[in-house]
């Protein structure tokens, strides 16, 4: 059972974000708890909602439901594979598999990322710049059913470095999804903020509310494909995140009434059944190009990673009623005819456990 705690700002206080303040006050165990629980609306100032930058003020009344704390087990490692594709001293990049949680949580507490990075490289090698156990290693995520290339980071000096390149739009992320429907313009941006949902809390949303945080998608068109009885017509497309949101492509492109395939979350504007989601029983989402400078050695590092088995299979599924590629379309399909398989498929992982 949930308590409800209140604490009242001082003088001193005057100044600290919301989310350290309620970390060093205690009403919460870490900055990360706090920040996640004031995302999800527990956390009220004087009577309203504020986002985690928000800047307390002598005399305001924090409000915040503690949940009933859990004996959680220790992380340990597992030898859970992972599919390299470039180790230092300093930090990895690994192509993620389905259905891989990137940390533990109350629902995850084996099995995930942390876990088989914590046998890979050992806990002496993992930075820990997020101050908690079970993020060891973890500078960036991506959902457990989205696929690709992710960093993560050995020591504190290339986590900090890492997270502040992502915080200031150095690094170069990108997806390939494919979308219901039949995208009109083959570039396009969505500048949204994102907040939690006010109605299902394990969704995220669009929304104009005081926690809601500056989201930016932008898009290019690569392929189309026809409709036919059934569905609406499908196309592939790139996304290239400047904010890294949870859920953010997929809620923007729900909100631009183009959801992912396969997306069990934000399906409103889908056509409904197995068909028009192409088999899938995961979303169409894959993180294929990486970049960003190393922090250490100062190196420029790209990386590509091609579709997995069930992304592609759904591709060729519907090859026959391609509109043609785009002109981008094509450079995307060259530089991917160098790029690397992944090695690791979901069906691997779920034997692994």
């Amino acid at each position: 059972m949930e308590e409800v705690a209140w604490i009242t700002a001082t003088v001193e206080d005057g100044g600290t974000r919301l989310d350290a303040f309620c970390a060093e006050s205690g009403l919460f165990s870490s900055r990360a708890a706090a920040a996640k629980a004031i995302e999800a609306g527990t956390v009220r100032v004087n009577g309203a909602q504020q986002p985690k930058k928000h800047l307390v003020e002598s005399g305001d009344v924090i409000e915040a439901q503690i949940p009933e704390s859990k004996e959680l087990a220790p992380v340990g490692a597992e030898n859970i594979p992972l599919d390299v594709r470039f180790e230092d001293d300093h930090l990895l990049v690994i192509s993620k598999q389905a259905l891989l949680v990137c940390h533990p949580c109350d629902d995850y507490r084996s099995g995930t990322l942390v876990n088989a990075l914590l046998h890979h490289c050992g806990p002496d090698h993992l930075c820990n710049v997020q101050g908690e156990d079970d993020r060891q290693g973890i500078v960036h995520r991506l959902d457990r059913d989205t696929t690709g290339l992710m960093m993560a980071a050995k020591t504190d000096e290339a986590g900090r470095a890492l997270m502040e390149a992502i915080q200031v739009k150095a690094v170069d992320r990108r997806y390939l999804t494919l979308v219901h429907g039949i995208v009109p313009h083959d570039t396009g941006m969505i500048d949204a903020p994102i907040a939690r949902s006010a109605t299902d809390r394990t969704r995220m949303a669009v929304r104009d509310v005081p926690s809601a945080r500056d989201a930016l998608t932008t898009f290019k068109v690569l392929e189309r494909f026809e409709a036919v009885r059934g569905d609406n017509g499908y196309t592939l497309v790139e996304c290239k995140l400047f904010t890294g949101r949870t859920h953010q492509i997929r809620v923007h492109m729900a909100y631009a009434k183009h959801p992912v395939v396969g997306d069990p979350l934000y399906r409103a504007n889908a056509p409904k059944g197995d068909s028009a989601d192409l088999g899938l029983h995961r979303q169409f989402l894959h993180s294929y190009r990486l970049g960003f400078i190393h922090p250490v050695t100062g190196e420029q590092l790209h990386f590509a990673d091609n579709l997995p088995t069930d992304l592609s299979y759904a591709l060729e599924g519907i090859a026959e009623r391609s509109m043609g590629k785009t002109e981008y379309g094509q450079e995307v399909d060259q530089m991917l005819a160098f790029a690397p398989y992944p090695s690791i498929e979901s069906w691997v992982y779920e034997e692994a456990r």
